[in-house]
């Protein structure tokens, strides 16, 4: 229903979405819209072009509409036309090339909450329109993509941000400064964890080595999916797919380390100084040509830093732990997700909100960091695309750590301990695993 624009208004949005009626609810309008307290200046506001406005992507609009939302896009018709009754004004599509040809005089900015597989895609062609970028993470869905990303970030000196929220918070911050003071001593040990079995996760991600749907059910007639496919192989739809569900399958997702990885890797990477890994290696059950493992073990070599010590890296997750915690006392029970940091003197274990030094004893009155609050995620960024200043999670950095990252998963399917070649983006010990690297791209999609 679009027209000859290539627009869809909010009518037509609402009328191809069969849930749009019930979806489009009344939302409350801040303060800060009405020029109440914490207003922004209409002077200072950004232009918004919003890529992926459900789920994740409604999130973030909900922390950015202070600011202008002037066109939104999804492939799912029902996310639209509820971003459509919330932001009447806003210029609506399905397809981001099309929003981006259309609005790249309007919008000044883009935040991408898509499928990983069209996170770069999506990235790069705002980028190279000069367009300041807003990526989910992880950044990419493969090596390459990222690399290429942060290539592009840099060439045109934009303002970026990875959606990795928690880099912005006190407690992330805190754990930081701690780690840099030399705190615990020197670190050369690390490990990272995430929660629980796949199927019975908060975050459904549905890995398990799953063979590919033989059913082909009818496409619904809110969903475009081919432009959900993207530059993926193509495939029949299938409701095991959309919503949530893609993450464990390898052609869209990296399974639970790619969807948390670079949460939690986020904070080792940057209170040691990490950038790109010597070798990679994973355990876990045999790889599935398909689908992410249920549990996944991976272990990063980092180098030297100057004066600082190498790094080894491990993360697990499947309900696996580090055998360090049987003689500590969680400071949450159920010991869902964190980063554990093991020094010459001591250990620190951080969650989301909180850490604790370990032994206790020896660290009671040890001197607490008293940093001032920061800005959220969102709005370091926003700050950035006026100003031109740095932003927390820019692509320069957390390009590297979503390179890592991913190749966790690259030895994973490779089977094999993986000498890696950062310069090049290579792996030079298993030439097969480079077929992991970067992949090609469907007829009619480049980068």
């Amino acid at each position: 229903m679009a027209s000859r624009t290539g627009l869809l208004n909010r009518r037509d949005v609402l009328r191809t979405s069969v849930a749009g009626a019930a979806l489009a609810g009344f939302v409350a309008v801040p303060r800060h819209v009405l020029g109440g307290a914490g207003h922004t200046p209409p002077s200072e506001k950004v232009n918004l072009g919003c890529i992926g406005v459900g789920n994740r992507g409604w999130q973030l609009i909900q922390g950015m509409q202070h600011h202008n939302i002037v066109a939104l896009c999804d492939v799912d018709a029902r996310y639209l036309a509820k971003a459509a009754d919330r932001f009447e004004k806003a210029n609506t599509y399905r397809d981001f090339r099309r929003m981006l040809d259309k609005e790249h005089k309007t919008i000044d900015a883009v935040t991408v909450a898509t499928p990983d597989h069209v996170h770069v895609p999506a990235s790069v062609m705002a980028m190279r329109m000069g367009k300041h970028c807003y990526t989910e993470k992880p950044l990419g869905h493969n090596v390459y993509e990222v690399r290429e990303a942060t290539r592009v970030a840099k060439r045109y000196g934009l303002a970026t941000q990875l959606g990795n929220t928690g880099h912005s918070g006190n407690n992330y911050r805190d754990v930081v400064e701690l780690i840099k003071a030399g705190t615990i001593g020197e670190v050369r040990e690390v490990h990272a964890w995430c929660e629980n079995e796949w199927e019975t996760a908060p975050r459904v991600v549905s890995n398990g080595r799953r063979d590919r749907p033989q059913g082909t059910p009818s496409v619904p007639e809110y969903l475009a999916w081919d432009l959900w496919l993207g530059p993926a192989p193509y495939r029949p739809y299938h409701p095991a797919y959309h919503p949530v569900h893609w993450r464990g399958w390898w052609d869209f997702g990296n399974g639970r380390l790619g969807d948390m990885g670079c949460h939690l890797i986020d904070l080792p990477f940057s209170a040691l100084d990490l950038t790109y890994p010597l070798t990679v290696e994973a355990d876990g059950p045999p790889a599935h040509p398909e689908s992410a493992p249920p549990w996944l073990i991976s272990t990063w070599a980092f180098p030297a830093r100057g004066d600082r010590p190498p790094v080894e890296l491990t993360w697990y997750d499947g309900n696996k732990r580090p055998g360090l915690l049987k003689d500590l006392d969680p400071p949450d029970s159920r010991w869902p997700w964190y980063v554990l940091f093991v020094g010459a003197d001591g250990m620190l274990i951080s969650g989301i909100e909180s850490f604790k030094l370990y032994p206790e004893e020896k660290f009671t009155g040890v001197q607490l960091p008293r940093l001032p609050q920061g800005p959220s995620h969102a709005d370091d960024w926003l700050a950035a695309c006026k100003t031109g200043g740095p932003t927390g999670c820019h692509f320069g950095y957390s390009g590297p750590l979503t390179e890592t990252v991913l190749l966790g998963t690259v030895a994973f399917r490779a089977g094999e301990k993986l000498a890696w070649d950062a310069k090049n983006l290579t792996v030079t010990n298993c030439p097969a695993a480079n077929r992991f690297i970067r992949r090609a791209y469907r007829q009619g999609w480049t980068l």
